[in-house]
């Protein structure tokens, strides 16, 4: 079994719920970059299927950014008027040679072009934090992210560094010529 995917390799994304039921899977991704701390990929107008098996295609490029010691991935959206930034409060990702694996804590943030941004679901994520039993710890960790995620959108950290997108997403075309 590989410690990651390689650069090139189009893999799957799978994101499940704390239950360990399947909420998501993404079919399409190419790696950019991948190493056994995190993995740099790309889509674009790739199927996304749901838990209960509707499907959907993604609108727009995208670089996705997982990592295997933070409890958030970054998924930056290329569009007509800017980035936006879509970051899900979820555990560090698993490779494990059929997907990408993490699981969705509900926890988003969005975040705008010009760096404001939102946090989103707060109120799903105390339903299913009684509903699954969330344990404490992980109540703590996820929160512990949520201020962590944040201090790295004000600090152009990561994903968010101003060339950070825009290169990555320069390799994905390179890639698809």
């Amino acid at each position: 079994m590989a410690g990651y995917p390689v650069e090139g390799e189009i893999i799957q994304i799978h994101s499940y719920k704390h239950n360990g039921l399947i909420h998501r899977v993404w079919e399409e991704t190419m790696v950019l970059k991948g190493t056994p701390t995190y993995i740099i990929a790309a889509n674009d107008r790739t199927i996304v299927t749901e838990a209960d098996g509707r499907t959907w295609v993604t609108r727009e490029p995208a670089i996705c950014f997982f990592h295997a010691r933070h409890w958030f991935n970054i998924i930056g959206m290329i569009r007509e008027d800017g980035i936006y930034y879509y970051c899900n409060l979820s555990s560090p990702f698993v490779w494990d040679d059929e997907a990408l694996k993490y699981i969705d804590y509900d926890l988003d943030v969005k975040v705008f072009p010009d760096m404001t941004y939102v946090l989103l679901d707060e109120d799903e994520y105390e339903r299913h934090r009684r509903e699954m039993n969330y344990p404490n710890v992980i109540d703590r960790i996820l929160k512990n992210n949520v201020r962590k995620l944040i201090s790295w959108i004000h600090e152009r950290k990561g994903p968010f560094a101003p060339d950070f997108i825009d290169m990555w997403y320069e390799k994905f075309l390179s890639y698809r010529k």
